[in-house]
């Protein structure tokens, strides 16, 4: 009976496996770890499949390059023997949410969601931290605290006491190219990630500000590919300006738009800012229009390439790679009224009538306020559910809001954070779906870092920022429920509670070869003792790529604890002395996927028969164990 692996995908192999797609010849096989087969590529043939001369050595190229960016990939890359565990008490309505938040350093959580969410994620947004100077802690390490980082540049001693001047300090961390290097790796690792999450449809929206926006653009354009950069939206972020400030008032921010693939469009929504174009001076009968060049071609064609003479008898040379459209479409246009001539007769126009439009394109100034909101709503907001005063910097539902519409978030659509913060992106979500009676589902991230015990939050009662995250959401939830909702929406405005730990089994079940055999008696089980076999279900759930938000029923079956997943999506028990009346029982529900302990059967015979049983009685039922 295979064995589930238990962990996160190794995703060098997988990529590995792709370059073998593309360049079989590139691709040989190597000895790894615990003398294993693993395939490896040969870099220098695939340097030169990939080149049109002979490659001799480094040469100069256009590319990105910062201190830590193999080590940023390295990361990416690498599995973790990591597991989501569920948490029922802090969930709001576990049983039927199709909602997750997880708690969890981001890039652990992306990592475990690789194989259940690959290409799922309809949109993402984020609002990182903008490397401002404050403090923001990731396990990776790339992000450190002031003191450590004062430390490792010879600024502080151990004990705090500063060695030279604070503004030296700045100056030289700003200049030397670690403080921004160590941002870019913590970005770039945990985008190119994000991108395989995508679906083909997706779309990422990204906050930042003026400090680090070059090199975003940067890193992003390396990872989801210059060619689907969509736009630098510019959001007016304040509703007023700083009359104080000594040069500008900065009063806006960017969000930038990546798709995962160039043929994405946004919805086209009502821009009030744009009808103003739309004027009708001769009370033409079709209403407001836009008097505009006509579209050229953009590729040369030959049968688009023709004169048209005007009434004045003048006649109008094409473009350089001929019209828009062909000599039988362009007249029978010009005989519609949409291409008229101009006056003096030397060129056309197409009047664009406002009635034709679907929509308008959005603009890249996103300055309505009505529309977009403002930083000072959103605190007002904030303030409105959670009174305490406990997060600095939430960005306003509005803003999220419109970002959704621009997505054209679908029915079955699966909305991304994994900077949730103050989980404004879950407010906007179910807000959303409230008002046009869709059931988008949301999946917030949120590293659980610590409130400092002299905030507000923390005397408030809130211990860590995830602690604010679910209160927002649970209070949301409750205000829109209170209001006019759509009747087709399902009023899911729960969430199930997910926590990153350490794998549910013992170490000696990753590398038995590193346990001596003095440390036997210690892994008589490669389960962990303190994990339920609700935590087991969903590290199967992980590695078998299954979605960690279906509907979960528990069964007595032969007097043992069977669980259900979407009915029989998945079904395990791991409950121990298993025998073939309890394997004949679950073959009547015919599921797709069945998972055992590998200890858990009352004998070797039973377990060699599983398989065998599942074969005669429920053949399209995969089965394995952990």
């Amino acid at each position: 009976m295979e064995k589930l692996q238990m962990h996160s995908k190794d995703l060098t192999q997988r990529n590995i496996a792709h370059i073998r797609e593309l360049f079989p010849n590139c691709v040989t096989e190597t000895q790894g770890k615990n003398d294993r087969i693993e395939l490896a590529v040969d870099f220098e043939l695939l340097r030169q499949e990939l080149s049109e001369s002979i490659v001799e050595g480094q040469q100069e190229r256009y590319q990105l390059v910062w201190p830590g960016k193999r080590e940023a990939l390295l990361k990416a890359n690498a599995p973790v023997k990591k597991t989501l565990r569920p948490d029922r008490d802090e969930s709001l309505d576990f049983d039927n949410t199709r909602n997750l938040f997880i708690e969890a350093d981001n890039l652990d959580a992306l990592k475990l969601l690789q194989e259940t969410y690959l290409g799922k994620i309809k949109a993402i947004y984020i609002d990182p931290p903008y490397n401002t100077g404050h403090d923001f802690i990731y396990e990776d390490n790339y992000s450190i605290e002031k003191l450590a980082y004062e430390i490792r540049d010879g600024v502080s001693d151990p004990n705090g006491n500063k060695l030279f001047s604070e503004e030296r300090w700045k100056q030289n961390s700003s200049s030397n190219g670690r403080f921004h290097s160590d941002w870019i790796s913590m970005m770039y690792s945990r985008l190119k990630l994000a991108r395989h999450l995508l679906r083909d449809d997706g779309v990422i929206f990204i906050s930042i500000d003026d400090g680090e926006v070059h090199n975003l653009r940067k890193i992003c354009d390396e990872i989801f590919g210059e060619t689907n950069f969509i736009v630098n939206a510019i959001w007016r972020s304040k509703d007023n300006s700083n009359n104080d400030a000594k040069r500008f008032s900065i009063d806006h921010n960017h969000t930038l738009v990546y798709a995962k693939d160039n043929n994405w469009e946004p919805a086209k929504l009502s821009d009030d800012s744009k009808r103003g174009h739309f004027k009708n001076p001769d009370n033409d009968p079709n209403g407001p229009y836009f008097d505009g060049n006509p579209l050229n071609s953009p590729n040369y064609r030959e049968n688009l390439i023709y004169p048209l003479v005007s009434p004045q008898g003048i006649e109008i040379q094409p473009p350089k790679n001929g019209w828009r459209w062909s000599e039988k479409v362009m007249h029978e246009k010009i005989s519609s009224g949409e291409i008229r001539f101009t006056p003096d007769g030397t060129g056309i126009r197409r009047r664009t009538y406002l009635k034709d439009m679907k929509g308008l394109p959005p603009s890249s100034l996103w300055i309505d306020l009505e529309k977009t909101g403002h930083n000072r709503q959103a605190k007002y907001e904030l303030l409105k559910l959670l009174p305490e005063d406990v997060f600095d910097t939430p960005k306003p539902v509005k803003l999220i809001d419109y970002i959704l519409r621009l997505s054209d978030c679908d029915e079955a659509a699966i909305v991304m954070d994994f900077f949730a913060g103050s989980a404004t992106t879950a407010h906007a979500v179910m807000q959303l779906n409230a008002e046009d009676g869709l059931n988008r589902r949301f999946i917030m991230v949120q590293l659980p870092e610590p409130c400092d015990s002299k905030s507000d939050a923390f005397k408030a009662g809130y211990h860590s920022i995830t602690d604010i995250s679910k209160e927002r959401i649970r209070r949301a939830g409750k205000e829109i429920l209170s209001k006019e909702c759509d009747p087709n929406w399902n009023r899911d405005i729960g969430f199930r509670v997910l926590k990153v730990d350490s794998s549910n089994l013992s170490e000696v079940h990753y590398a038995p070869d590193e346990v001596e055999q003095t440390q036997l008696d210690l892994f008589t089980e490669s389960i962990k003792s303190d994990r339920s076999p609700e935590d087991l279900l969903f590290q199967v759930l992980l590695n078998w790529g299954v979605d960690l938000s279906l509907p979960i029923t528990k069964k007595s079956i032969s007097n043992r604890d069977v669980f259900f997943v979407d009915e029989n999506a998945l079904v395990a028990c791991f409950d121990k002395d298993i025998d073939e009346n309890l394997v004949r029982e679950l073959t009547h529900f015919e599921p797709l996927r069945v998972v055992f302990r590998d200890d858990g059967f009352v004998s070797d015979a039973v377990k060699i028969n599983v398989e065998q049983i599942f074969r005669q009685l429920s053949p399209g039922t995969e089965v394995k164990s952990i």
